[in-house]
């Protein structure tokens, strides 16, 4: 396995997000990332806006799938709430991962993007010492 550091860079290159910083959260089970304009249409069609404009790699794209679960979900401050949760690819290190994350409104807080136990399990070791270490290796062009 390979260690991770407690700060990554990833792309989402289905989102078209590059070398953006993810914090490593071994307390959440599900990745997360912060969206805005998360609405279903009446054909049962999630839309969502991946970032807000705040963010340098906001491209006001809105992003549309058919493919979505709802999921009842526990923040740090122990308050729960019904997330949607989509499947992405991200890509970290020199690896594609298949993840799924969970939309959610991440304006207060300093990392739009979680990357919780589920993506990290048998994949990575983390080391909370230590940050981005996928930086210092072999990159994949995108």
């Amino acid at each position: 396995m390979k260690i991770i550091g407690r700060k990554e860079r990833i792309h989402l290159p289905d989102w078209g997000v590059k070398n953006i910083i993810a914090k490593v959260d071994t307390g959440a089970y599900t990745s997360s990332i912060h969206c805005s304009h998360i609405a279903v249409d009446d054909g049962g069609v999630l839309h969502f806006v991946v970032l807000d404009p705040s963010h340098k790699q906001y491209k006001n794209t809105v992003q549309q799938t058919s493919t979505y679960e709802v999921k009842k979900v526990t923040s740090s401050s122990g308050q729960s709430e019904m997330r949607y949760k989509v499947k992405t690819r991200v890509v970290i290190f020199e690896e594609e991962i298949e993840a799924e994350f969970t939309l959610t409104n991440r304006s207060e807080m300093k990392y739009p993007i979680l990357l919780g136990r589920k993506l990290l399990k048998g994949r990575f070791l983390v080391d909370v010492s230590k940050m981005y270490l996928a930086k210092k290796s072999k990159r994949t062009a995108l």
